[in-house]
């Protein structure tokens, strides 16, 4: 498989959880109605999403370790596949979170062997850049996901939009099947020894405190995904097209920022294009909180600012967090999107409560999180900022 090819396989794979979540944010009004059930209900079915989802990438990361990427990959795209037609059967709340969990079970593998291949096939040197290109791609799944499911409710169902999902997933496990192993040297590692490596990983201060550090951007961005619908549908009255087009322009910011993050990573280096994604995110809240805009503008706007900012500087930090470590790829990419991933399920949760003023709630968030990412990175000493030096190396 060529690299071309690879790197696109690679931007489906990362999809995956955007693509189970925002295609089908239109319906959550829909259902909230159809079922009479709370919000916080409702958003159970994102929620409950994210945590399983989290739980099993701390799975998937080490049996690849063990077994390779491609075995694990087939079985979780097919397991993603079958809850997602579970998902459009669903005839109530409790069966839709259920399917969502086994939906998410599956997606787990997708998204973190990703990162793991990209360490497998790309050097050092290039797989920041691999994983902005990644980025902008994968950016297309938020930004056109939720305006198909507007139309699909239109057209047809909301069910139709999980047979959507599966049929997705099922050309991405015709790439799989189709593309070569890339772990060259399996571990031999056992259910304990996987436990001890997360005990090494956690011991790790240098990827632990990275981690935790670069993955506070979830806050103000999972509290949007997940109450964007409420606000511009319910409380703002728009409709669910006009969600989808909204919404979109914050996803189009997120892939703006992962392209410009390739353009200027070879000419300021990734120290400096974190420093300006970080102070983006700082400014992306301030304006918020200020109201400058009205009506639905006074989210999306200043919403897109954080995007974008999230998109200039998440490559580089996924991959500073990456060279943190030397072995056990897997295990360090599962638990940097563990991580990632369980604070955007409690972002979710945060935002799903009875707030009466959810934008000036996301605003918070945004202006908090920015000052305190962006103190936190210019104190640090140069040294640590360093992609590869001195490293506390996991095995």
């Amino acid at each position: 498989m060529t690299k071309s090819r690879m790197l696109l396989l690679l931007a489906l794979l990362s999809a995956f959880p955007p693509l189970a979540t925002d295609m089908y944010l239109p319906a959550i009004p829909l259902l909230q109605q159809r079922w009479g059930e709370p919000l916080t209900v409702i958003n159970l079915t994102l929620v409950g999403f994210f945590v399983s989802y989290c739980v099993f990438l701390l799975i998937y990361g080490p049996v690849s370790d063990r077994f390779g990427r491609r075995r694990p990959l087939l079985a979780g795209i097919g397991l993603f596949i079958f809850a997602s037609l579970l998902c459009a059967l669903s005839g109530s709340v409790g069966a839709l979170i259920v399917s969502r969990v086994l939906q998410a079970a599956g997606a787990a593998a997708a998204a973190a062997l990703a990162m793991a291949i990209s360490k497998d096939v790309f050097r050092h040197d290039e797989r920041a850049r691999i994983l902005a290109w990644i980025g902008v791609i994968m950016a297309l799944a938020p930004a056109v996901a939720p305006i198909v499911g507007g139309w699909i409710m239109i057209w047809f169902s909301w069910r139709w939009i999980f047979v959507a999902q599966a049929a997705i997933a099922a050309v991405a496990w015709v790439g799989v099947l189709r593309m070569p192993e890339t772990l060259q040297a399996p571990s031999s590692t056992g259910v304990l020894e996987t436990a001890g490596i997360y005990l090494q990983l956690f011991r790790n201060r240098r990827y632990l405190g990275f981690a935790l550090m670069v993955s506070m951007v979830v806050f103000p961005h999972f509290a949007f995904i997940a109450g964007s619908a409420d606000i511009y549908i319910t409380r703002l009255g728009l409709s669910e097209q006009t969600f989808g087009y909204l919404f979109a322009i914050n996803a189009i910011a997120f892939m703006g920022g992962s392209l410009l993050c390739t353009r200027l990573l070879h000419r300021i280096g990734p120290r400096k294009v974190m420093t300006v994604g970080f102070a983006g995110l700082l400014a992306g809240g301030v304006i918020m909180l200020l109201r400058i805009f009205p009506g639905p503008w006074g989210l999306a706007l200043p919403m897109s600012v954080v995007t974008f900012s999230l998109g200039l500087s998440r490559p580089p930090s996924n991959n500073l967090v990456l060279e943190q470590v030397d072995r056990h790829a897997g295990a360090a990419s599962s638990l940097l999107v563990f991580i990632f991933f369980m604070l955007g399920a409690f972002s979710m949760w945060l935002i799903s409560l009875d707030w009466g003023d959810k934008i000036g709630v996301i605003g918070i968030l945004a202006t908090a999180v920015g000052a305190v990412m962006l103190s936190i990175w210019l104190l640090l000493p140069s040294e640590w900022k360093c992609e590869r030096g001195r490293r506390q190396a996991v095995g």
